[in-house]
């Protein structure tokens, strides 16, 4: 029979094809089925404003404006403590402040959180699919994804706290485990078949290619959010020996001691200046009490009534800790009694039920020695913020155990799982969901931002040296006075302090020439010599200019050194008569010094890409 005879049947178009298409398109649809559900209490309440949903709107509106003036990477930021900014770009990491920028300008910005949202739980489904269908059938795998996208602390993290950093870097957990663990594709790398005479040394027969991914995963993580880059860290030194003992091979130790160097390199140009900055910044304050790791074990209760917010988000997180923990052993338990995690896929399952028993363990003093003697782990600050992790074995395990041979079975397990999805969007609805009062609706954020006025600071991105609670609010751009440690602004126990002009604390102000994230230019004209206190803090990257000489070089006998304000603003000598005030933000050498190894690293990166794709060329794939 000839290929075009009418008779042939074209298999395209046949009952199995187009039942197979189908199937694919329905599995396709349920991961963005159930980030819809997840976000139904946005649709009915609308925004939920957790703890730093007001940090996040206004990053994402001052990136926009730094854009505006030509900054592609900005690092100050002018909104926060009333107007006098702080270095918030410096130490928080960009992905999300961009992404959040960009999506303002395609929408509302009473859209753009949950947009944002939206699309980060459709990401970290399909990311966790990909782990999935590493040792799960396709239905399977889709349904870990589906649960993946509604687990109860990514919910958490959504509503009640709206940490959008946090809940990015939920997606790239996923994929650093399945590149982690993934078998190199070269033959030479992990043939079991050849004597100990003729296999290569490791170094010779690694393919190269596979630590590609892993770096660049590594990188993703830190530039979302820096405690999750530690997790992610961590995690991958974990998942490297846990796949080095149950596979009996060297490739994965080889593998993360390649990656890691050149994922945090990557990463330089923002960890080199965050890390050594912190020294100018009150970092400590990021250790404060309600911060500490010891502050929040599982269902801890505390007697001071400054943390009885503390005590109910560390109580919500315990619950979560709890029901993820139980639902994933109990699907571990029914997955191993119905042969669905076996000994065949046990390299996959294995290590993500250890990964999950070793996360519920960090949750009580018997780990404080972990805590506090591994470098960094401190910085996390709160044990359950390692849920976010938990997430990835919990919805794998608990969708190994749900059957979905059978039609019965399908509409049984389809029925348990929209009842659980159900129940957690509820939940969010019910305990997590934040009411946005006047001071934190988008409205009034835009208002804010707009007119100056500015907000609270971040405490631990203050100066070093100075608090954030004795900056005024209404304070002018530059104000006159004789001596420079002149208190600005009438305090109140219960509020911040305020400025306005009939106090008199000023001998004179000055509205700017120029008043730019990173570049303000004001004019000044004085009858004698004295200071003038600039609505800016204080931080060692400002170059101050005062007609063209560094401020600190004034030569004028009456000027005497200049303190440093307990408020942490800028203080800069004058002259008698007419100065021209400038002062810009300039890299240090930090900066240069953190660009460089992300350039090194990058070059590193390509280098080992071509390499490994040469490797591809000469050397056979193996077969899986």
């Amino acid at each position: 029979m000839q290929s075009g005879d009418a008779s042939s049947p074209n298999p395209e178009f046949s009952p199995a094809h187009r039942k197979l298409r189908m199937t694919a398109v329905l599995q396709a649809l349920s991961i963005p089925t159930a980030a819809v559900l997840a976000s139904a209490p946005r649709y009915l309440r609308g925004i939920s404003c957790g703890h730093d949903f007001d940090f996040h709107i206004i990053s994402w509106m001052e990136t926009q404006r730094s854009w505006s003036e030509h900054v592609f990477y900005p690092h100050w930021a002018q909104s926060p403590n009333w107007g006098a900014g702080e270095p918030r770009f410096v130490f928080y990491p960009p992905l999300t402040w961009m992404a959040g920028a960009l999506l303002g300008y395609l929408d509302r910005w009473d859209y753009v959180p949950a947009i944002m949202i939206f699309l980060i739980l459709v990401a970290t489904g399909f990311a966790t699919r990909a782990l999935a269908r590493q040792l799960l059938p396709p239905a399977q795998s889709t349904l870990a994804g589906a649960l993946a996208a509604v687990t109860p602390y990514g919910l958490f993290t959504a509503y009640e706290r709206t940490a959008f950093g946090e809940l990015t870097a939920a997606i790239f957990i996923p994929l650093l485990l399945l590149y982690a663990w993934r078998m190199p594709r070269l033959s030479s790398s992990s043939s079991a078949t050849q004597t100990a005479a003729s296999q290569p040394s490791v170094l010779r027969s690694f393919d190269y290619l596979s630590a590609v991914p892993v770096a660049l995963l590594l990188t993703l993580t830190w530039l979302t959010n820096a405690p999750a880059g530690v997790m992610a860290s961590y995690l991958l030194a974990f998942a490297a020996l846990a796949a080095a003992i149950l596979r009996r091979a060297w490739w994965p130790i080889v593998r993360a001691l390649i990656a890691a160097p050149l994922g945090l390199g990557l990463a330089g140009f923002y960890l080199v200046p965050a890390a050594w900055e912190q020294r100018w910044i009150a970092i400590a304050q990021a250790l404060d009490v309600g911060m500490r790791v010891s502050d929040s074990w599982l269902f801890a209760r505390h007697s001071a009534p400054d943390m009885e917010l503390h005590d109910r988000v560390l109580l919500y997180a315990s619950i979560i800790a709890v029901v993820t923990i139980t639902m994933a052993a109990a699907g571990a338990i029914l997955a191993l009694r119905s042969r669905s995690l076996n000994r065949e896929n046990r390299a996959w399952w294995l290590p993500l039920t250890i990964l999950a028993a070793g996360i519920f363990l960090l949750q009580f003093p018997i780990a404080a020695p972990l805590w506090n003697h591994l470098p960094k782990l401190q910085f996390l600050q709160f044990p359950w913020r390692w849920l976010m992790v938990l997430a990835t074995p919990y919805a794998i395990l608990l969708a190994a155990a749900t059957p979905l041979r059978t039609r019965r079975a399908k509409l049984l397990s389809f029925t348990f799982c929209t009842v659980t999805l159900s129940t957690f969007a509820i939940c969010a609805s019910l305990f997590f969901y934040q009411y946005c009062d006047e001071e934190d609706e988008i409205r009034n954020q835009f208002t804010i931002f707009h007119d100056g006025s500015g907000m609270e600071g971040t405490d631990e991105y203050a100066p070093a040296g100075a608090d954030n609670s004795l900056v005024a609010s209404g304070l002018p751009d530059g104000c006159l006075v004789s001596d420079p440690d002149q208190q600005l602004g009438e305090t109140d126990p219960n509020s911040a302090p305020v400025w306005y002009p009939e106090q008199g604390s000023c001998d004179d102000t000055f509205k700017a020439d120029l008043w730019q994230n990173e570049h303000k230019i004001l004019s000044v004209d004085t009858d004698s010599a004295g200071f003038v206190i600039l609505r800016l803090r204080r931080y060692p990257a400002w170059r101050i200019r005062v007609n063209g000489q560094p401020a600190n070089q004034l030569t004028d006998k009456l000027i005497r050194p200049v303190p440093l304000r307990d408020d942490g603003l800028v203080v800069v000598p004058v002259n008698a008569g007419s100065s021209t005030i400038d002062v810009r933000w300039t890299n240090t050498p930090d900066v240069f010094w953190g660009r460089w190894i992300s350039a090194i690293s990058a070059f590193l990166l390509l280098l080992l890409t071509v390499v490994g794709l040469s490797q591809h060329r000469r050397t056979p794939a193996r077969l899986s």
